[in-house]
């Protein structure tokens, strides 16, 4: 299984419809949205994805101008981190800030997998022995810059793809 992750789309919609096209033509199943959407027309053209889209919310993300009512009607699924998921037998935690995943996995010892976003940098690595990743900047001006990620479930194979 393939899922797509993104992080911090910040409203650059023209990078989020780049992004949908090319989680579209890589065939994921899910795209997971580690949070910083920030307004629900984001929302709105994540929903041109061939699949569902479950997340986070970021720091970012107040739902003052109805975020929460966009991803209802839109039929997605997002919550306060951490999301807790199983996946193909690997059980994953997302988070938007890094900023207590090291205390998390001490107290979850059967974790595989940690996605967060934030930083707006890629980091792929591992912490207590569980692979750590963040795609990177995805709502950047920098043609060519720009990141997502797709994990093969359940080998755990991490790719990215910049745009």
């Amino acid at each position: 299984m393939l899922v797509g992750v993104v992080s911090d789309t910040h409203n650059n919609l023209q990078n989020v419809r780049r992004l949908v096209e090319l989680f579209n033509q890589e065939g994921v199943e899910l795209v997971i949205h580690t949070g910083d959407i920030s307004q629900p027309k984001t929302i709105d053209c994540l929903s041109d994805l061939d699949c569902k889209v479950i997340g986070v919310f970021g720091n970012n993300d107040i739902d003052e101008l109805g975020l929460k009512e966009s991803i209802q009607k839109n039929g997605f699924s997002f919550q306060n981190p951490p999301l807790l998921q199983v996946i193909e037998r690997k059980k994953i935690a997302v988070f938007h800030e890094p900023d207590f995943i090291e205390e998390f996995l001490e107290n979850n010892k059967d974790i595989d997998l940690v996605l967060h976003g934030h930083t707006h940098r890629y980091f792929n690595e591992k912490i207590k022995g569980v692979t750590v990743f963040n795609p990177g900047e995805c709502a950047g001006m920098m043609k060519g810059k720009n990141a997502i990620g797709i994990v093969e479930f359940p080998s755990l194979n991490i790719k990215r793809i910049f745009f």
